[in-house]
């Protein structure tokens, strides 16, 4: 059984922490939809203020809604569209302070202000994106991008994906 406290320190030292803790949790598992639940789970129970962590997948030029916390949402988002067909289709990640303020934001929670997500890149193949969502706005920075990025980049390495 895994348990841990939610991390605390500076957002960089937040980040570390749960990047060990995801390296624990993948240890041995390469079923990428249970390390996606997995890291899900422990963003959304390990970063404050964050209403919604979840993966979409690409499949046949879409983002189909894989395992996520939070209430529910959007199941098919096409590539290019909203802050995650944004991140898709420009392959970087997108940092969103205030998500009124984005043209073309999907809100799946009227409750979110503020969203990062970062796409899920194999040698430069999109496999899909992590999103989270904030009911407050400012709530994502440079740190949370490139704490989640790393992430990511764990998830992608430690994943069996077709």
């Amino acid at each position: 059984m895994f348990a841990a406290e939610r991390p605390s320190g500076s957002t960089r030292e937040i980040y570390r922490e749960l990047c060990l803790q995801a390296r624990g949790l993948f240890e041995g598992e390469r079923d990428a939809i249970a390390n996606a639940a997995n890291l899900t789970a422990l963003l959304y129970g390990g970063l404050a203020d964050v209403n919604w962590a979840g993966f979409y997948f690409l499949k046949a030029e879409e983002l189909v809604l894989g395992p996520f916390q939070g209430r529910p949402a959007c199941v098919r988002i096409p590539v290019g569209k909203g802050v995650c067909g944004t991140a898709a289709q420009r392959r970087e990640a997108v940092v969103v302070t205030d998500i009124e303020k984005f043209p073309g934001h999907i809100a799946c929670d009227a409750a979110s202000r503020s969203e990062v997500v970062v796409p899920l890149l194999r040698n430069g193949r999109l496999l899909g994106v992590l999103d989270l969502d904030s009911p407050r706005r400012n709530r994502f920075n440079d740190d949370d991008r490139s704490g989640l990025e790393t992430l990511a980049a764990l998830w992608v390495e430690r994943s069996a994906v077709a």
